[in-house]
């Protein structure tokens, strides 16, 4: 009989605690660590051996911001992930769960806003949605094929959509009843209990619902008065789980209720964390406001922690359709327009015209997007002699004001007017202070989500590079097993999960990764097929990068090709409840 199912030799061990990185050899069998030690170990039967010379061997990375909800009903191997080195996902970010509320309001709070199609969506929770409550839902999940581990938060306007109804929890003269009330917090506790890792919640009002009934409202966790997140989160601090939430870009200082709430003074601090600490072109002191709020409260006994992105904030926009035109009037009255015809006829209108210049010429009011034109590139257009252009170099070739002539390229081409730009995290000098401070929580890969607009599945990889050039250039922004260790068992010990190392006993989910292959863009999108979806979204693509994936023990990823039972065999993830 085999001592080990699969051994790994000879590679640079990190094991998730930042502790310095040595060459071990590794043990594995029935899908948990078994040995880590200098010396060789028996090959004897051993189903699979790993040279990893010259290699990282390191815990699977957590993503804790994806927006896999839909996508792991019906296609569970999360692949896009899996082959970037990521083992555990985090569901239920920003307000967005599927669990509590019907299936076509599930739908409908989730496809806009992520921009998924919701012809794609809905027939897919239709046909597969049997569960309303965190039970019936992690039942469903420990009999599902999953390709990596899932984690979840209970989303607040899921809960709410469940509870009082998609209309109800989008009036914004309705408050729930005392009972409504106590139904959420049972289905809050029942989660709680369970294992979910908190609640997340949303107050950033460019969030808007999709379908025909509530089309263009707000998501229903921005109707909610403070009082019921503050009570609802009574329940989060008790069981000292996360509360993870959005404030509206617009009413910055709204950050406040965030901050009162996440303070330890006279009772448990509500550990929190909040989207997203980020060096915007547009508006250059949020990110110091951003950064004074977690002092103020961390030092107030808070346990607040902002999410950063480690790496340029790139977005692909085909037309208008970009949900940063949500965050001012002219470009919100355009995309509440579904039709095509309407649309080109206000975008058309002098009016409107002259609204969206006053809009586009503000420069001091909060924003995300940077406001400048010239500052995007047109990656593609049936006219080829603007493509590769800015659109204000276009604009002054053709003598026109910049506006007039973006909304005459979409009137004339609609979504086959394709361009790009980066709005935040273009200063590496900032984006390194922001990565390299202890309270920055490394994620927002909002994986799943806006898959024509952005592509950080590779979000951990980017990361260990961004450290890796540092060091390599002589100026060390941290060490690299203090990279890893933000990547994996930071992230694991902060939500209180049961992964992030690989150490004796503990579940082998493992990324084994060539530090050769840093050199290659990390930053390039491309096409792929979504499965069982039979739509293209943006992706990355890293060849040899990632040499090998292990989750569960199992061989998920291995020389640029997934393992062909992933997403159909169980044994692969499973859900992780919170400890």
């Amino acid at each position: 009989m085999a001592e080990f199912d699969i051994i790994i030799k000879n590679g640079l061990y990190f094991d998730g605690t930042g502790k310095h990185a040595t060459v071990k050899n590794i043990g594995i069998k029935a899908g948990k660590i078994t040995q880590v030690c200098n010396e060789p170990l028996n090959e004897d039967h051993c189903e699979k051996v790993i040279t990893a010379d010259k290699m990282w061997v390191m815990p699977g990375f957590i993503d804790t911001h994806t927006h896999y909800d839909a996508e792991l009903i019906a296609s569970p191997s999360l692949s896009e992930s899996v082959r970037h080195g990521v083992t555990t996902v985090m569901v239920g970010s920003c307000s967005l769960s599927m669990i509590c509320s019907e299936y076509e309001d599930a739908s409908d709070i989730f496809t806009r806003v992520e921009t998924v199609p919701r012809e794609r969506v809905l027939p897919i929770i239709k046909q597969h949605k049997t569960w309303n409550t965190p039970k019936q839902w992690v039942d469903f999940v420990k009999q599902h094929p999953l390709g990596p581990n899932v984690i979840s938060m209970l989303g607040h306007s899921d809960l709410r959509a469940g509870v009082m109804g998609l209309m109800r929890s989008t009036d914004a003269d309705a408050t729930p009843t005392e009972s409504e009330m106590l139904q959420m917090e049972a289905l809050l506790k029942e989660s709680l209990e369970i294992g979910f890792l908190g609640l997340s919640t949303m107050r950033l009002k460019w969030d808007k619902i999709d379908g025909d009934r509530a089309w263009s409202k707000s998501l229903p966790s921005t109707y909610a008065r403070w009082r019921e997140v503050s009570r609802l989160n009574k329940l989060v601090r008790q069981y000292d789980r996360v509360h993870q939430g959005a404030p509206n870009a617009a009413a910055i200082l709204q950050i406040n209720q965030y901050m009162r709430e996440c303070m330890g003074i006279f009772r448990k601090p509500l550990k929190t964390t909040l989207i997203s600490r980020m060096d915007l072109k547009g508006s250059v002191y949020l990110s110091k406001i951003t950064n004074l709020a977690a002092r103020v409260t961390n030092f107030f006994k808070g346990d607040f922690r902002w999410q950063v992105l480690p790496t340029p904030f790139t977005v692909y926009a085909d037309g208008i359709d970009v949900v940063f035109f949500e965050e001012f009037g002219a470009g919100e009255m355009a995309l509440d327009l579904k039709d095509q015809i309407s649309r080109n006829a206000l975008l058309k209108d002098e009016k409107y015209r002259r609204d969206f210049r006053k809009f586009y010429g503000e420069k001091l009011s909060p924003r995300v997007w940077q406001r400048d034109f010239g500052d995007a590139i047109i990656l593609d257009c049936p006219d080829a002699s603007i493509i590769g252009k800015n659109f204000s170099d276009v604009a002054q070739n053709r003598d026109v004001h910049v506006v007039d002539l973006f909304l005459d390229l979409v009137v004339e081409f609609g979504t086959s007017l394709r361009w790009y730009t980066t709005v935040a995290n273009h200063r590496k000098h900032i984006l390194k202070h922001m990565v390299k401070d202890d309270k920055s929580l490394i994620t927002f890969s909002d994986a799943g989500a806006h898959i024509r607009n952005m592509a950080f599945y590779n979000l951990p990889l980017r990361m260990l590079k961004l450290v890796k050039e540092s060091i390599d250039e002589g100026q060390p922004m941290m060490s690299m097993e203090k990279a890893v260790w933000k990547m994996t068992g930071d992230q694991a010990d902060w939500f209180g999960i049961d992964a992030g190392r690989i150490q004796i006993g503990d579940r082998a989910d493992v990324t084994i990764i060539n530090p050769q292959h840093f050199k290659q863009n990390l930053e390039e999108v491309c096409w792929q097929e979504m499965e069982n979806f039979n739509l293209q979204r943006l992706v990355n693509r890293n060849p040899d990068l990632v040499n090998t994936v292990l989750i569960n023990g199992k061989l998920a990823f291995e020389n640029n090709t997934l393992a062909p039972e992933l997403g159909i065999d169980k044994g692969f993830g499973t859900f992780l409840p919170a400890k």
